[in-house]
């Protein structure tokens, strides 16, 4: 395969299809029963995740049919298979589900494009609180609130702003805590609590500085956000500072950890603690 030009229409197209992947989530959203079921991880699974995942799967072939395309909700894909893969989309039609059914809003459609095991570009888009966050290699890391002109973001915050730590909503346990412990013998922190792939992007657009990642997570999850943070100035790495690497056999990710744009000396002093 040749390179596939990173244009700014072509990630137009991937943010107005997952735009209206969020309009159809939405739909399903409002209404009393969202069809959840339990897959064999006992992970949830509703109408709305499925209906995401079969209008992305299908609008991508028709947007670039050379390109294979996996989601979460695809019948599984033998590696022997994917390792031909160099280049694919990657897509997670609803991430966090769990925040979904609690109908808290912090929930995202994901899509994202790998070539040779690295996010190249990346939609993140929240349908309940209409905000997209989009990057592609060379293009830069963009915001956009509804209609308004998306604006470009860096994941810098200021200096005299507490040490901000994004935490999980729904996924939080004693290896995070301990790591906490170990950041307030640098300072005061504040910990905030969301959902899904929007911890990444709280980091990628300067709100936080860093989330710690000591959990499960699924290459999907990530991916999109992950070409976020990286266009936007931060990093993406398991806990040796390797960056996450994707379709690999094992489609886990390892515990890794988001970083801004940080002084040398506080992303040292972090990055000791992890």
């Amino acid at each position: 395969m040749q390179s596939l030009t990173l244009s700014t229409q072509l990630i137009q197209q991937v943010v107005d299809l997952a735009r209206r992947a969020g309009e159809a989530i939405m739909e399903i959203y409002n209404q009393a029963d969202v069809g959840t079921v339990y897959k064999e991880d006992n992970s949830p699974l509703t109408q709305a995740d499925l209906v995401s995942h079969r209008l992305i799967v299908g609008e991508l072939t028709k947007l670039t049919p050379d390109l294979p395309v996996l989601s979460e909700e695809s019948r599984s894909k033998p590696y022997e298979e994917r390792r031909s893969w160099s280049r694919f989309w990657l897509v997670d039609p609803i991430d966090g589900t769990k925040e979904f059914i609690k109908r808290n809003g912090e929930f995202t459609v994901n899509i994202a494009l790998i070539e040779d095991g690295e996010p190249v570009a990346g939609v993140v888009h929240a349908p309940a609180v209409q905000t997209t966050y989009w990057s592609a290699r060379g293009l830069g890391a963009f915001k956009q609130i509804g209609e308004a002109k998306a604006q470009p973001i860096r994941a810098v915050v200021p200096a005299s702003t507490p040490m901000l730590v994004v935490a999980s909503r729904s996924h939080s346990g004693a290896e995070t805590e301990a790591f906490l412990a170990k950041l307030r013998e640098l300072g005061d922190i504040d910990v905030i609590s969301i959902g899904s792939s929007l911890k990444l992007c709280l980091v990628a657009e300067g709100a936080a500085h860093l989330y710690p990642r000591y959990g499960p997570t699924m290459e999907w999850d990530t991916a999109a956000a992950h070409s976020v943070v990286v266009e936007a100035g931060g990093t993406v790495t398991n806990l040796k500072g390797e960056t996450l690497q994707y379709n690999k056999a094992d489609l886990l990710n390892p515990y890794f950890a988001v970083l801004g744009d940080l002084p040398p000396e506080l992303r040292a002093q972090i990055v000791e603690r992890l």
